[in-house]
């Protein structure tokens, strides 16, 4: 195993405060990329990006839409990420795709030094927040936004074990069927 891998999966946590310093082109397209490269259903890619940096009108407009406003406002960087509907063939498959290519972004975010947090929240103002973003409402379904910056703070989390998360015990030596 590619421990270099794990440990970015292991250390990345959500990061909800963020220093001034912008996020650069460069670090923004390492980003759009991983997401680009996660697995979809027919190899669909059903999804869409639009990048709003800090003092774009639309970053105000995603403000407005969601309880974590004052996430979104001090964020120099907000990534929203979009159900393409004229490519979806199954949506349960289609939103397990984006939710793969969410997390390679936040990966890729992480491994770059940046902070980020997953917002699913403003999806229950969905479409009014497509809308709002002068986007077609009927093309498009806003999936998620990940706020992105340099972390101003340290984030912290805790996980269940694994034993609480297995719904039986696996055995770690395989059987010989008889």
């Amino acid at each position: 195993m590619n421990s270099t891998v794990m440990d970015t999966i292991v250390s990345r946590r959500s990061i909800r405060k963020y220093t001034e310093e912008p996020v650069t082109d460069g670090e923004i397209t390492t980003i759009l990329e991983a997401g680009r490269a996660a697995p979809s259903g027919l190899n669909n890619q059903p999804w869409r990006f639009l990048v709003v940096r800090a003092g774009d009108v639309r970053q105000q407009r995603l403000a407005e839409k969601t309880k974590y406003a004052h996430i979104v406002e001090q964020a120099p960087l907000c990534l929203c990420v979009f159900l393409d509907k004229s490519t979806m063939y199954n949506r349960t498959k289609d939103c397990q795709s984006i939710g793969a290519c969410l997390q390679n972004m936040l990966l890729a975010a992480h491994d770059l030094g940046l902070g980020a947090v997953w917002l699913g929240e403003i999806i229950n103002q969905e479409p009014e927040v497509t809308k709002a973003l002068g986007l077609d409402e009927e093309a498009l379904e806003l999936m998620a936004v990940l706020a992105v910056g340099h972390p101003a703070t340290k984030g912290s989390s805790s996980r269940q074990p694994l034993s609480d998360l297995l719904l039986e015990p696996f055995t770690t030596t395989p059987t010989e069927a008889s």
